[in-house]
């Protein structure tokens, strides 16, 4: 990624991360590295479920001043038994800083089992994001009514965050804005007919931040590979080319309406 040499100087920032799982066990430092190289210097990390809140804080120990720990139950990890797992969410909340809840929300995509115990889940995780003064990252794959509808009831001006891995069309775009929410825009923009961004170029660049999710979706041109942070500057690369602006701007941007959203130390 040498051609990216003169980045390493602007701030990026990675709003979703899970480079705490396995899938970077193996060069965990080397793809920290080369994101640092590539002027991603804050990398925002969602748990996933009580499986992975070890690995998590083991990476913010780590990189205290770069990594940041948030903490919640996934949509796919609600199973029979769920509430022993936000019990779990719950205590943590109550012994260590994190930034946020999160992820959480609705993914109706691969398994419709356990709709009804992810809206429980997903509706007791923002009521604790409330409590606590927390954003939240909203998974919402396959169920924007779903969400929507819960949102309608429980939007309000102390509730934050971000609809993670937006790719919804315009008028959903407008509906998750109107909360006072920020779109996660990562490697679904960069693909050639995803049509993001079309819907992109229609809204203000300050209701967007960046993030890669990796190891998934991964950006043209890494599409089908394992993703990791230091890409975000292909996803900049792209928001840069549809605002026809600066990537410098794009970073100084997007950085600004993140910092909006997360209170760090």
């Amino acid at each position: 990624m040498n051609d990216y040499k003169p980045y390493n100087k602007m701030l990026f920032i990675d709003t979703h991360s899970h480079i705490f799982l396995p899938e970077f066990d193996n060069d965990r430092n080397e793809v920290i590295k080369r994101a640092f190289e590539n002027g991603i210097k804050k990398i925002i990390l969602p748990n996933v479920d009580s499986s992975t809140i070890d690995p998590l804080l083991a990476l913010e120990k780590k990189y205290p001043n770069n990594c940041f720990p948030l903490i919640g139950l996934h949509p796919t990890s609600v199973k029979e038994g769920f509430e022993s797992e936000l019990k779990i969410v719950k205590n943590w909340v109550n012994k260590k800083i994190f930034y946020g809840i999160g992820e959480i929300g609705i993914d109706l995509y691969w398994d419709k089992t356990y709709k009804k115990q992810q809206i429980i889940a997903f509706e007791n995780q923002i009521e604790l994001a409330k409590k606590n003064n927390l954003p939240i990252i909203i998974h919402s794959r396959e169920s924007f009514p779903e969400i929507f509808n819960i949102m309608d009831n429980q939007a309000d001006n102390n509730l934050k965050g971000i609809f993670h891995a937006f790719s919804g069309n315009i008028e959903q775009a407008e509906k998750a804005i109107s909360y006072g929410f920020k779109l996660g825009i990562g490697g679904i923009v960069t693909f050639k007919n995803s049509g993001l961004d079309k819907v992109i170029e229609q809204i203000n660049i300050e209701n967007l931040v960046l993030e890669t999710d990796s190891p998934y979706l991964a950006p043209v041109p890494k599409r089908g590979k394992r993703n990791e942070s230091s890409y975000i500057i292909y996803i900049a690369q792209k928001i840069s080319e549809i605002f026809k602006i600066d990537i410098e701007q794009v970073a100084e941007i997007t950085s600004k309406n993140t910092m909006e959203i997360f209170k760090f130390v």
